[in-house]
């Protein structure tokens, strides 16, 4: 992994410039070493950076990329993410506001573009804890009623960003097209998994990627469903505060699109923390995931989601069953996750209430 050049005279000279006047850096702290969680991969590097300028303290948050095989390869290749991320992220409700972006060169500095090694994304600190704790902490600890007002928030959240719609086809196209080629999609995320994978042994693989093509056709007929998103609704980028005050961050891969992206991303995690507790989606987990797919179905009359949610699923699932991302899961989850991927594509509609039945 590449790690970041910082040389904090460069970088103070740059966020003097950027905020205009003399500065004082009081902190420079790494962040996302995925020390506490049971995901252990990231696409980079983020650190924190804390500073005192005119009596006040002020932080803000550094995110650079890095060098890998989910289509990141080529330094555009990076650049063109943090620049989508930079635009996209001042246009979302709740999301992180971008402040600026730029880049370190070789040497750690801040130069002409020409010269640019390194890209970073400059936003604001979002204060919080991430959800992915509280998710944690339900394994052992008893289901409040604030948890639950959080999957109901964040369902009525989804609700209110897919409401804005936008009448581009080639759009639609596009996303579902990335869905399934992109590095960081599917066709990427199956590149990553070790070969003769005990899991998906055989053609298996091939056999998933057929079926993923297959659902590429099927929904060029749903080109009205396209809609503002977040594109990476999950866990570990939603941060909450006190109550049900949350803010979102790195939102990814456009910034409109389907609807079951976000909704699937979220559900999944509800179900993996099932399956880590209980084999299946159970106790304070379905409770959780009830509320928050209730709510979002009460909000948005979207019935017709269930025709096209099967391959974002299908994402998620070879996300969280991959042992590059997720190195320390039991054999019998990864097993379940499969098992899920492949019966969830075999499925013409969804029925929420068997999710179960998908794992066996």
């Amino acid at each position: 992994m590449e790690t970041i050049p910082i040389k904090l005279e460069s970088l103070k000279g740059y966020l003097e410039e950027r905020f205009g006047g003399k500065l004082e850096i009081l902190r420079v702290k790494k962040l996302g070493t995925f020390t506490d969680t049971i995901k252990k991969l990231g696409y980079g590097d983020t650190f924190l950076v804390t500073f005192s300028k005119e009596g006040q303290d002020r932080s803000v948050v550094f995110s650079t990329m890095r060098k890998d095989k989910y289509g990141h390869q080529y330094l555009w290749d990076r650049a063109n993410v943090l620049m989508f991320q930079y635009d996209a992220g001042q246009r979302l409700p709740k999301h992180a506001h971008p402040l600026d972006i730029g880049y370190f060169n070789h040497e750690g500095l801040a130069r002409s573009v020409r010269d640019a090694n390194i890209y970073f994304l400059l936003t604001e600190k979002v204060e919080g804890t991430d959800y992915y704790l509280d998710l944690k902490r339900l394994k052992n600890e008893p289901l409040t009623d604030l948890d639950m007002e959080k999957a109901r928030v964040l369902g009525e959240y989804l609700a209110e960003i897919h409401s804005e719609k936008k009448d581009v086809p080639d759009l639609y196209t596009r996303k579902i097209r990335e869905l399934i080629g992109h590095g960081e999609c599917i066709m990427g995320i199956i590149d990553g998994y070790p070969k003769n994978y005990d899991f998906s042994p055989g053609t298996a693989f091939c056999d998933i990627e057929k079926l993923c093509v297959e659902w590429r056709w099927k929904l060029k007929q749903y080109t009205h469903r396209l809609c503002r998103e977040h594109g990476d609704f999950h866990p570990w980028n939603i941060k909450f505060r006190k109550g049900t005050d949350f803010s979102t961050f790195d939102r990814s891969r456009g910034e409109y699109g389907e609807a079951a992206d976000d909704v699937s991303t979220l559900s999944i995690n509800y179900l993996l923390y099932s399956l880590l507790k209980h084999g299946k989606l159970d106790g304070h987990y379905k409770k959780l995931h009830d509320i928050y797919m209730t709510t979002y179905l009460e909000k948005t009359k979207d019935q017709e989601i269930f025709k096209v949610i099967q391959p974002f699923y299908a994402f998620r699932c070879l996300v969280i069953a991959s042992p590059e991302w997720y190195p320390n899961h039991p054999a019998d989850i990864r097993k379940k996750l499969f098992n899920f991927t492949r019966n969830i594509l075999a499925t013409d509609t969804v029925n929420i209430d068997e999710i179960n039945r998908y794992l066996e």
